[in-house]
């Protein structure tokens, strides 16, 4: 088996080979524990807690990528490599083609693989804007005009938001029923009661 791997020449493809699948297999495991599923609350420039299930920055994105893609074509190039010499016998320097072609035909998959996910992602981001006119709950209390603020929640494009909010009139208790009438350079928002609510 050490000869098989290390013996002659073959070290040129699997120290690769090794080295690609390692670094792989961990982005992979550390990208599946870390990076989905795990609900959390964050703000929006202190005013609107969204409910998002995935986040990042897109320059955290191309670090991801540039590792993967060297760990892609380092595992291809490496078992492709070592397929050619000990599989099918050819000479290390004509291996060195195929495991060239190999690994950059992985780099190419994985290209391939990680645009169709991003396709199936939309965007976590909902526009402030989009709330105006839609019908809310008081959270928290909203004070009187000019008193402060309060928290309404609101469902806009099929999510839960938590946007701070302003009274245009009077205080509004909670769970009382609202209806955006304006949205504020501030990131909050202005309510109005609903006609016919106590």
């Amino acid at each position: 088996m050490e000869q098989l791997f290390f013996g002659d020449r073959a070290l040129w493809f699997t120290i690769p080979a090794l080295v690609g699948t390692a670094f792989f297999t961990l982005r992979i495991v550390l990208m599946l524990a870390m990076g989905h599923g795990a609900a959390d609350f964050h703000l929006d420039d202190g005013s609107a807690l969204d409910l998002d299930l995935d986040h990042g920055d897109s320059g955290s994105a191309f670090k991801v990528l540039s590792v993967q893609v060297i760990s892609a074509f380092l595992m291809g190039f490496g078992w492709g490599g070592l397929g050619a010499y000990r599989g099918w016998g050819l000479p290390a320097l004509l291996s060195v083609p195929v495991g060239v072609v190999v690994g950059g035909s992985m780099v190419w998959i994985l290209g391939k693989l990680l645009r169709w996910i991003i396709g199936l992602q939309s965007s976590g981001t909902v526009d402030i804007s989009a709330s105006l006119y839609e019908q809310a709950t008081v959270y928290t209390n909203i004070p009187a005009r000019g008193g402060g603020r309060g928290v309404v929640r609101v469902v806009v494009g099929d999510r839960l938001r938590f946007y701070n909010a302003v009274s245009q009139g009077d205080a509004i208790e909670s769970q009382a029923t609202v209806r955006i009438t304006g949205i504020n350079e501030n990131n909050t928002v202005t309510v109005a009661r609903v006609e016919g609510e106590s």
